[in-house]
């Protein structure tokens, strides 16, 4: 898959079939689309592309600085790597972008740009200055500038009643098999290992403290859990803490992971936490002795889960 940061920037000797939308979580139902997208593509020699937005237009209309998504960029590009998809476009949303017509963005965007053959959408999909076209606007473009048009049905996307709406709300109330079964996949934290306190390692479980850079990814319900990583190549299982510390007075939130039979030096790398159950809520002990104790138990728990 190659990754295009700006629709200026795309090979335009090569047509597609195009699927376009913001694809948080990129879900069980998004997949229904792309699969649909990929097989197109391949049959009508074309190559299958995806066009989405950074920010996220609320982010950008709205100015909606507390809105919180399932994928960061890194980890929407890891996902779609797997897919067999031949492009992911990422384009700068701006309001001035916004402001583009639903003419001028087929003809511009869609037809002059990525030179589209074919377009696969959702159901409800809409577009344009206001949101103001939808799909029968999209065939009549369609007719008149030389693109198919192809409508996913709305029974096909609700036969798995998946939405990121519902896939956040579960995250918040660490109903995390839940999430995973609708996201199809483990849901992921990507971020750097720093130093921090070191009393993870006093306890006798050294923890890795994960520094996610971006400030719109939502972080789940706070409590432990069990979770899996690749590090240096091997599969690692773990446990992971989200939240403040309140046995030794923490102020700040902190996401932290004990590696399970693991002592290599982790200190600045970028990894990524797949995150299996939630074990627990986050508690404050009377003393580090009886913090240690549950922590031993969690251990327990989290290798019974996996």
């Amino acid at each position: 898959m190659i990754t295009v940061q700006n629709i200026s920037k795309y090979d335009k000797k090569e047509p597609t079939a195009v699927t376009i939308g913001t694809f948080d979580g990129l879900h069980i139902g998004h997949m229904k689309i792309l699969e649909r997208l990929i097989k197109s593509a391949n049959t009508l020699g074309l190559k299958s592309s995806v066009l989405t937005f950074f920010p996220h237009p609320r982010m950008v209309l709205q100015q909606d600085a507390d809105i919180k998504l399932l994928n960061t960029i890194e980890e929407k590009i890891h996902i779609l790597e797997r897919t067999g998809l031949d492009y992911l476009i990422i384009h700068p949303f701006t309001k001035e972008f916004s402001r583009l017509s639903a003419r001028e963005f087929v003809r511009d965007i869609l037809v002059n740009e990525l030179r589209t053959k074919k377009i696969i959408i959702g159901y409800d999909h809409r577009f344009g200055r206001n949101r103001n076209a939808n799909i029968n606007d999209l065939v009549a473009f369609g007719n008149a500038l030389d693109f198919q048009v192809e409508e996913i049905p709305a029974q096909e996307v609700d036969e798995v009643s998946v939405s990121s709406t519902k896939i956040r709300k579960a995250l918040k109330e660490g109903e995390v098999k839940t999430a995973n079964a609708y996201l199809g996949y483990e849901y992921m934290l990507t971020g750097t290992v720093k130093k921090g306190r070191g009393l993870g390692r006093q306890l006798g479980f050294p923890t890795a403290n994960l520094t996610i850079a971006e400030s719109y990814k939502l972080i789940p319900k706070n409590g432990v859990y069990a979770v899996k990583s690749v590090l240096n190549g091997q599969t690692v299982n773990g446990m992971m803490n989200i939240g403040y510390n309140p046995t030794v007075s923490g102020t700040e939130k902190t996401i932290e992971i004990h590696f399970f039979n693991f002592n290599q030096d982790l200190y600045g790398q970028r990894i990524q936490i797949d995150i299996l159950e939630w074990i627990r809520e986050e508690e404050k002990f009377d003393s580090l002795e009886d913090l240690k104790t549950q922590l031993q138990k969690d251990k327990q728990t989290v290798l019974s889960v996996i």
